[in-house]
């Protein structure tokens, strides 16, 4: 859906339901951050649930300088209903390890070399010894899921995984295909980046005892903010600077994936302009780069691909309104790392994408 297509809430529905200023990255993780800290603690206590000759690399994986964005929802989403507890720190560490195994998975597929500023394991040590400890990570994600009284979470983790990995065979299929509707695209999105956001606001909420009707809006919630996540992260990658983003960039590009600037590009372009964007994608090198931003530019695809970010944005916030106001902690610090915070996360993407396109 483009920005003319889904206008999900009118203006005076999500002016409503805007956050407070208090939105900087900080200010939302400060009601959570114990919670945070716990994960970050057990998930450095599983490192050494792996065998001792691949203490190194687990440790490489699981201690690294992540933003921890899918343990903060399963927080935030907890403190939306009531308080967090030990089950929901063990429901962050399975989802971050199910996300940092498909995060070794995607730098061999697309043979990044910097993740979070640093190297990535495939970088550090080889592809095959990333794609192996890759499906440890998975594994242990599962056993640990295991361990719940019921085989509900270990399902829905399971589920979950399967879809992330089936969205990402559906965008390999799709690579240099122009053809690709956009609907396919943010399908694709919904599946590979998406699935793991709206899992951990489920899950949460599953936790806290939510009703139906809760689990199923924070669950929408986490589809609309993953998706507009990941389109932001795509336009990153053709509009952002590597120091910055502190990963490989350009890598999209490198692989034939078209993201929805391109798309847009392609449909904007004419027929000739089609046919060596066609060109430079299928033979790629990296000095074709110039011209797939002068094309870029030309077609003025930056401000309609932000657009359908804030479209998604709003559909989140709209989701949130299922929430009973009776349900949400109206004092003390997990106030602010309720509903507020989950809007908080909007209002900070929001700025992120504005940023951006000030920027370019």
């Amino acid at each position: 859906m483009l920005a003319a297509e889904s206008k999900v809430v009118e203006a005076g529905v999500a002016d409503s339901l805007r956050a407070e200023p208090t939105c900087s990255w900080k200010q939302i993780l400060e009601p959570v951050e114990p919670f945070l800290e716990a994960v970050t603690r057990r998930l450095e206590k599983q490192v050494h649930e792996f065998d001792p000759g691949l203490a190194s690399y687990a440790e490489y994986a699981l201690t690294g300088n992540g933003k921890h964005l899918r343990p903060t929802l399963v927080a935030l989403a907890a403190n939306s209903l009531g308080k967090v507890n030990d089950s929901h720190v063990t429901v962050a560490v399975i989802i971050e390890m199910v996300h940092l195994a498909t995060l070794v998975h995607d730098d061999v597929i697309d043979e990044a070399e910097i993740r979070r500023g640093r190297l990535t394991l495939a970088a550090n040590w080889s592809n095959e010894v990333a794609v192996l400890f890759g499906d440890c990570l998975f594994a242990q994600a599962l056993k640990l899921a295991a361990s719940f009284p019921t085989p509900d979470i270990c399902r829905a983790v399971a589920t979950s995984t399967n879809t992330v990995c089936a969205g990402e065979i559906l965008q390999t299929r799709h690579r240099r295909n122009f053809g690709r509707s956009r609907r396919e695209y943010f399908r694709v999105l919904e599946m590979k980046t998406a699935e793991l956001f709206a899992l951990s606001c489920e899950l949460a909420a599953c936790l806290s005892g939510a009703t139906l009707s809760q689990r199923t809006a924070l669950r929408q919630f986490g589809l609309a903010f993953g998706t507009a996540y990941q389109i932001y992260d795509d336009c990153v990658d053709l509009f952002g600077s590597e120091a910055a983003a502190g990963k490989s960039l350009g890598t999209d590009l490198a692989k034939g994936k078209l993201t929805l600037p391109l798309l847009l590009t392609w449909e904007r372009a004419t027929s000739v302009e089609r046919a060596e964007l066609e060109k430079l994608i299928a033979n790629w090198h990296p000095g074709a780069m110039g011209r797939v931003t002068e094309l870029l530019a030309r077609c003025e695809v930056l401000g309609p691909s932000l657009e359908v970010i804030g479209d998604y944005l709003a559909k989140a916030r709209q989701t949130l309104r299922a929430l009973p106001e009776t349900d949400l902690p109206r004092r003390g610090p997990s106030a602010a790392g309720g509903r507020a915070g989950l809007l908080g996360l909007t209002e900070y993407l929001a700025r992120q994408t504005e940023s951006l396109g000030a920027c370019v």
